[in-house]
């Protein structure tokens, strides 16, 4: 039982918290995957874009150099319209910073030769994630070709305006290679960077994508375990309580084996007795012999009686709930005194009341049956050869629980008795109690989460303490 107690006792989580847990975090999953995917995307796309852009500036400078030497006028077609690529590209992210997504920036990566299908990704990269480190280092450098490419542009202007005018001397030929093969290491160097900046952004993406998804999947892996043993335990709770309340339903069925047993024979017992003295009645002549046997019909009567009150007593306590509500115990205890004032001595016997509790929260059902049991027994067992016969009524609260004692100075209980006084149909006597009282008391007083404890000797007397909670969940 103890086993249990802990496991009744463990608080679980809750599974739908579990589960909630489960569910979130698969869904950050996702939305985690797909966005750096999309990011991941949008950065190839990016460098698909730079190889374009590059090598664009690469066409457009080697055909600026044939022209500047062959003075063909179809190396400077060439040449504009591979500048146009960087160009292109350039006019979009002036467009993008400054007015955001729209048919201009479109069009101008459409001439950079970035792929259709991507520009979605480029724009949608840019308008979210230029604040962001490693893309904005990467649309500085960005800026910086751009502005070269416009120098490269304006010595291609240069250099066709000499040639028109054939005012183009060799001289300046060597000056003008100079100019844009520095021109082009710088645009190398930029273009590496650009480069460099997105491939290490894209490896810390890649980094924080496997740390994310390691992360989730220990809280979806730590949480469906946690699931897994909260069921296995529950699943071990329920298989406790079954288990008890099979081994608790063979112990009533066998108690109710017994109680019918017993019930069926101390009522039918009586019923024998009174048969057999209404016989001997009818034929008994003597008037004061008559009264002797009405006498003992009489007590074979109260017997029967007493027996069903006790039977009622117990179908009361097993049946119906405990409900806790205002009880003054000394209303009940003056109840119970003058209901008992019938029993044979009980008008002899000194009653002494020292209630320092009235008002309690309990259940008065309970306290009842309990103050009526003990109160009948102390009157059943008292000693007539004393020559002060007592019972003596305290209550009083300790250690934040309140106390009944019954004391009396009857008959006692002796040693080898006092362990089984509890158990059903266990009487010392049975011409006095039908062995169902202290049974029932006991039961009543678990009921109401108390504990029951008894002090006797033998021929001295007894006490009986009945220590129960303010409240019942107390």
């Amino acid at each position: 039982m103890s086993k249990l107690q802990a496991l009744k006792n463990f608080r679980f989580p809750n599974v739908f918290i579990l589960i909630l847990i489960v569910f979130i975090s698969c869904a950050l999953l996702i939305c985690i995957n797909f966005f750096t995917i999309k990011i991941l995307s949008a950065n190839r796309a990016y460098v698909n874009g730079e190889s374009h852009y590059s090598k664009g500036q690469k066409d457009a400078s080697r055909h600026l150099l044939t022209y500047l030497y062959t003075k063909d006028s179809n190396q400077w077609k060439l040449f504009l319209q591979e500048l146009k690529v960087p160009q292109g590209d350039g006019i979009a992210r002036i467009t993008l910073l400054k007015a955001g997504d729209n048919k201009i920036a479109r069009n101008g990566l459409l001439i950079g030769r970035n792929h259709e299908e991507d520009l979605d990704d480029i724009i949608w990269l840019f308008d979210n994630f230029k604040q962001v480190s490693f893309l904005s280092k990467a649309i500085d450098e960005w800026g910086k070709g751009d502005k070269l490419i416009f120098r490269l542009f304006i010595i291609g202007q240069q250099i066709n305006a000499k040639i028109d005018r054939n005012l183009l001397t060799a001289k300046e030929q060597q000056y003008y290679l100079k100019q844009i093969s520095s021109l082009s290491d710088q645009l190398n160097s930029n273009e590496r960077n650009f480069s460099n900046i997105l491939g290490e952004g894209t490896r810390k993406i890649k980094d924080l994508l496997i740390i994310s998804n390691v992360f989730f999947i220990l809280v979806i892996v730590c949480s469906v375990c946690l699931y897994y043993s909260i069921m296995v335990k529950r699943l071990l709770v329920s298989k406790k309580e079954t288990e008890v309340k099979n081994e608790n339903l063979i112990i009533v069925n066998r108690e109710l084996d017994r109680f019918v047993y017993s019930a069926s024979h101390d009522l039918r017992s009586p019923i024998t007795s009174l048969k057999g003295l209404i016989e001997i009645t009818a034929l008994e002549e003597d008037v004061t012999q008559v009264r002797n046997y009405l006498e003992m019909m009489h007590q074979s009567l109260a017997r029967q009686d007493q027996f069903i009150s006790d039977i009622i007593d117990y179908s009361k306590n097993k049946r119906k709930e405990v409900i806790m509500e205002p009880v003054s115990l000394k209303e009940l205890f003056n109840e119970a005194i003058s209901q008992l004032m019938h029993i044979e001595n009980a008008r002899k016997i000194k009653f002494t009341q020292e209630l320092e509790v009235d008002h309690i929260e309990s259940d008065g059902l309970r306290l009842k049956i309990i103050i009526n049991n003990l109160l009948s027994n102390a009157i059943k067992y008292a000693d007539c050869s004393k020559q002060e016969m007592f019972i003596s009524i305290k209550t009083y609260f300790s250690d934040g629980l309140n106390k009944i004692e019954v004391t009396d100075n009857g008959i006692g209980i002796h040693d080898d008795h006092k362990e089984n006084i509890f158990d059903m149909y266990f009487g010392t006597n049975k011409n006095k109690g039908s062995g169902l009282g202290l049974y029932i008391v006991k039961e009543a007083v678990e009921n109401i989460k108390g504990d029951i404890s008894v002090i006797s000797e033998n021929t001295i007397g007894s006490k009986f303490i009945v220590t129960i909670p303010n409240s019942h969940g107390a």
